[in-house]
């Protein structure tokens, strides 16, 4: 994951999700979402939460961005309108 952070994102250093859209020919759309379970389980025990919720968030997290959502890098990640809707999309699904 560590790899992948660095070539896709010029970020040296693990991370918990990526993902990708892929375009498709015929205009629909696809997309590639990496998890990384050791980072999530620890992002999980910071947020309080178990393991399958935070990989779950994750999932929502990754096919959000590959629909086009996006949120700030930094400060106001959390106060986005895409995390926000990740976090409606995770209480839904528990």
């Amino acid at each position: 994951m560590r790899r992948l952070n660095r070539e896709h994102k010029q970020h040296d250093r693990p991370t918990d999700v990526l993902s990708f859209a892929l375009p498709q020919p015929d205009g629909t759309l696809a997309g590639d979402i990496y998890l990384c379970r050791f980072v999530a389980a620890r992002e999980a025990r910071t947020r309080g939460v178990a393991v399958r919720e935070e990989l779950l968030r994750l999932v929502v997290h990754g096919t959000l961005h590959v629909l086009g959502y996006d949120h700030p890098e930094n400060g106001g990640r959390e106060a986005s309108e895409m995390w926000r809707r990740q976090e409606r999309y995770v209480s839904e699904l528990r």
